[in-house]
């Protein structure tokens, strides 16, 4: 009878694969045993596999450049990244190693490219996509940007007051974008997103505005949808509307010669997951060039502003189970030693699953379980996952230790609950280790923050 763990596993999903193996009885990813991690480091700890970053990175590059290929496209791909996925020294760093350009929400973010400037290791020809709403602050951050003598600063104007807030004591000549204000999907509470111009105001506000100003040239068109990059009628529409808008307004400015489609790559929220990358590649590749083909427009060079696809995959959270309660006939709950309110915030907000493993003991009975966390809140819990409404662990017999590991959970998680901030019931950060691979291939990690202290929260609260 098949009633071990790793027979659900192996029943359930394809697996082993390229991420997930098991070597007597304890997980490995990518090849790294996971229980010798937390031997060396404990739990709760937060990883991220570094290399991960540059496999999605050239995974993306890869398959754009052979969609340009295959239809003779006559422009370039730029890929870039959204810094608010991550902000970490480490995945920065990891990121401007593999030429990749940046995209940018707020002022501080320009703060940090400076500081990656005079380290070396951002350049100034880097395409720098400054989005979001221009704050004074953002505004002068910008402007100093241009000053320092960085080429490729590109504003992408939110609203239609935005520039003259850039022109304002700035006497440098700078390319500019327009963000449109994409109609949403049917199911969302409102019609059109907050963010960008409206279609209709676009090529007005462009001949009334920009064209007379000799200072400014407009370089791209920008447009994004907020549920992602999917195969449905909803993102081919808005898709053709945006690229049958660019080819209307190039003919009017020669200066126009940049699409960026934005974000929008999914990552694995399930180990079943299924989606045809190298498809919708083509497909966006070959719809934008058709389109432009047929209004006899230069085909426009293509941006994309992937964040949680570069860094999502490359992150994981390690908890312990330190008890199993059984509160009533039916519900186990196996609590774990932090909290998912302060470590997977997604899980709480916005119910996101992310794929889920047992570290050890792949050799026992399973069983069904609910997973609590340590506050007191009602909402601390995990108990299904994205393909089922259920999730199994081992079977806790004579108090095994149980370790459990979410991963895919790199992008957004430190920054939405506050990380090394005030932590809901004041549970701390956990620890946080970076594991990368030398010249020879040889794992190896580092500790890039110890466990939040007491002392670092009350010194924040004013004692």
């Amino acid at each position: 009878m098949k009633n071990k763990y790793v027979d659900l596993i192996e029943q359930t999903f394809e697996f082993p694969n390229e991420e997930f193996t098991v070597d007597e009885n304890d997980l490995l990813w990518y090849g790294v045993p996971i229980m010798d991690i937390i031997k060396q480091y404990g739990t709760p700890l937060r990883i991220s596999y570094i290399p991960k970053i540059g496999m999605n990175i050239q995974k993306a590059r890869r398959m754009f450049n052979v969609a340009m290929a295959k239809v003779d496209y006559n422009a370039d791909y730029h890929y870039c990244y959204c810094t608010k996925s991550s902000h970490f020294s480490f995945v920065m760093e990891e990121v401007l190693k593999h030429g990749v350009h940046v995209e940018t929400s707020s002022a501080f973010d320009i703060n940090l490219l400076e500081t990656l400037y005079e380290t070396e290791c951002l350049k100034p020809d880097t395409f720098v996509i400054c989005n979001g709403f221009k704050r004074p602050q953002y505004v002068e951050n910008i402007q100093n940007l241009i000053n320092s003598g960085f080429t490729n600063v590109i504003p992408i104007l939110d609203n239609k007051f935005e520039l003259d807030l850039l022109l304002k004591d700035f006497d440098k000549k700078f390319k500019v974008g327009i963000r449109i204000a994409a109609e949403e999907e049917p199911k969302f509470a409102f019609y059109t997103s907050r963010l960008g111009i409206r279609y209709s105001d676009i090529i007005p506000y462009y001949r009334s505005v920009i064209r007379k100003n000799k200072q400014v040239s407009l370089k791209m068109l920008h447009f994004f949808i907020n549920t992602g990059i999917k195969d449905t009628a909803y993102y081919w529409n808005e898709l053709n509307k945006a690229v049958e808008l660019y080819c209307e307004l190039r003919k009017e400015c020669p200066d126009l010669d940049s699409l960026n489609i934005g974000g929008g790559f999914p990552i694995q929220a399930h180990l079943d997951f299924s989606y045809d990358y190298e498809y919708m590649a083509e497909e966006i590749v070959a719809q934008i060039k058709n389109t432009c083909q047929q209004n006899g427009v230069p085909e426009p060079n293509i941006f994309t502003e992937f964040g949680s696809y570069t860094v999502g995959e490359s992150g994981a959270m390690l908890y312990s189970i330190v008890n199993q309660k059984q509160q009533n006939d039916r519900e186990l709950w196996d609590m774990i030693d932090s909290s998912f309110m302060t470590t997977l915030p997604d899980t709480w907000a916005i119910s996101q699953r992310f794929p889920f493993l047992a570290i050890n003991n792949w050799d026992k009975e399973y069983e069904r379980v609910h997973l609590g966390g340590l506050t007191c809140d009602s909402e601390d819990f995990y108990n299904a996952e994205a393909h089922s409404n259920a999730i199994f662990l081992p079977k806790m017999e004579n108090n095994p230790e149980q370790y459990i590991g979410f991963f895919h959970c790199g992008a957004y998680q430190e920054s939405l609950s506050g990380y090394g901030g005030i932590q809901h019931c004041l549970i701390p950060a956990p620890k946080l280790v970076v594991i990368d691979r030398d010249e020879d291939g040889e794992w190896y990690t580092k500790l890039f923050a110890k466990e939040q202290s007491y002392k670092s929260m009350l010194k924040i609260l004013g004692y």
